[in-house]
């Protein structure tokens, strides 16, 4: 019988109809010959639980409220109750696709049953169907719990068997057992007396102690740095009253595309990495988008300050000429949105990135390594434990850009050929941005309030935008400086928003 963590708790504390804490990934799968069902995805997972045991536990509150939850094996566990099929009409649309998504994410997870569910959704066009995971972020602490969407892909077609697997549920504890064990937690433990409050409150505890519980006990001066910078606060049209239903796209940039700019950078003598360069057209693409709402210059961004909270891929030592490996962590950035022109955004993008201290995180650093290789979903979540944990007055925006494996991936011999991360909404912020690189290209989700952000749509056409603009502008320099030589291959670059 394991107690949730504070930080685990929170999340259950601050969630609601209108902001549900579910994590997800949408997968585009490629058929094989011999096809694929629901009964096949249930045999998978049948197959994969035991590496996430998590999946086969449910949250069981304490009598009168006085302890935080624990986790209990679920005695009645259907895992045919979990994995769901559903199906597009004609003709099957990745738009279709996205309206249903936005659907399933609007939905709050059932609390008497394990916080996940996953879609089979067949009926998508060309042979293709898509696999949508829906996790609750108390489920997936990177620690003792992984994302089920990263458990259930492998590097062959070929389905190698799973671990063994005898579980059997233990059964449930009583309310006398449970009051029991938590009295007697708070009497041998007497900080931990604070926990009880946590229960009657639905905003994140912020004893640091508490907070830092499971191996995460090295941002104990992060946590100092955070409440510097909470001192200044955001505010930004995106800062508005969540309603219960969601819009969700998704859209493609491929990868050689920006390695043709982070070399058309370094031409102008701009030192970026792929992922500088990724942020940069996230900010040319909001800028877009504020300035459609009149929003840049007047108003609530008139200080000039827009801040993105981005968990960032960080160079490691060794052969990583991207950027797209290595360590990850989270940190506070304004995006240089009141720059007109790309490439300055670019240089700013640049210098805030490289001043970074690998010592002041805002996630856990030593936990961060540890689960650096668990795979993008995994690392989606804990990117989002954290845009829950700050005060939301801190930054407008949650970006996570997580480096995803550059070779296919495979589900019972069907080819993954795209997947896209799902971020939930904190409570009063209306936008989210997920992006995943996986096999030579960049997958980007965007998740937003369906009233807040009416116009999801023009926000996704300013990510083609922002990278025609940055390549324009990076060829120009070039232009000035080379004294008129060509400053690229003259060609648009190629960006595919699924939704067009």
């Amino acid at each position: 019988m394991d107690r949730l963590s504070s930080l685990d708790a929170s999340f259950l504390y601050i969630e609601s109809d209108e902001a549900p804490l579910n994590i997800g990934t949408v997968s585009i799968f490629q058929a094989p010959e011999s096809g694929f069902d629901h009964e096949r995805l249930v045999t998978l997972i049948r197959r994969r639980l035991a590496f996430v045991p998590r999946y086969r536990q449910r949250v069981k509150a304490i009598p009168l409220g006085i302890f935080r939850p624990v986790w209990v094996d679920d005695t009645q566990f259907d895992v045919s109750f979990h994995v769901r099929r559903s199906a597009l009409p004609k003709p099957g649309t990745r738009q279709q696709l996205d309206e249903l998504v936005a659907r399933l994410m609007s939905r709050p997870l059932d609390r008497s049953r394990p916080l996940w569910e996953m879609y089979l959704i067949e009926g998508l066009a060309d042979g293709q169907f898509a696999i949508v995971t829906k996790s609750h972020e108390a489920l997936v602490d990177g620690l003792a719990a992984l994302d089920i969407s990263q458990v259930i892909l492998d590097s062959h077609p070929d389905t190698p068997p799973g671990p063994p697997d005898s579980w059997r549920p233990q059964s449930e504890p009583g309310s006398i057992e449970l009051v029991s064990a938590s009295m007697t937690q708070v009497l041998t433990h007497p900080t931990a007396a604070l926990d009880i409050a946590a229960s009657s409150v639905r905003e994140v505890v912020t004893n640091v102690q508490d907070v830092v519980n499971g191996g995460v006990r090295a941002v104990q001066d992060s946590i100092q740095s955070v409440v510097s910078l909470a001192k200044l606060g955001t505010s930004s049209p995106l800062k508005a009253k969540l309603g219960a239903q969601r819009r969700f796209q998704s859209l493609d940039i491929e990868l050689e595309q920006l390695r043709h700019l982070k070399t058309e950078a370094r031409r102008a003598g701009i030192e970026a990495t792929v992922n500088d360069i990724i942020l940069s057209i996230v900010t040319g693409a909001m800028r877009s988008w504020l300035v459609k709402h009149d929003s840049l210059l007047t108003g609530a961004l008139s200080n000039g300050r827009f801040r993105a909270l981005v968990p960032v891929s960080l160079e490691a030592p060794g052969p990583d000429p991207d950027g797209l490996g290595g360590r990850v962590n989270a940190y506070l950035i304004d995006l240089p949105i009141h720059e007109f022109d790309p490439a300055d955004r670019l240089e700013v993008v640049v210098n805030q990135m490289s001043v970074l201290d690998p010592s002041n995180e805002f996630m856990g650093a030593g936990a961060i390594v540890q689960i650096a290789g668990f795979g993008p979903a995994t690392m989606h979540a804990l990117g989002a434990r954290v845009a829950a944990t700050l005060a939301r007055r801190t930054y407008d925006l949650t970006v996570t850009n997580v480096p995803g494996p550059q070779h296919a991936l495979f589900a019972t011999g069907s080819e993954m050929v795209a997947t896209y991360p799902s971020i939930p909404l904190v409570p009063g912020q209306a936008l989210s941005i997920g992006l995943t690189s996986y096999n030579g290209t960049l997958h980007i989700g965007l998740m937003s309030d369906r009233d807040a952000v009416s116009d999801l749509s023009v926000l996704a056409a300013g990510f083609n935008d922002s990278v025609i603009g940055m390549r324009a502008a990076l060829n120009q320099r070039n232009l000035r400086g080379n004294r008129g030589a060509l400053g690229g291959s003259g060609s648009a670059p190629h960006l595919r928003v699924v939704n067009d």
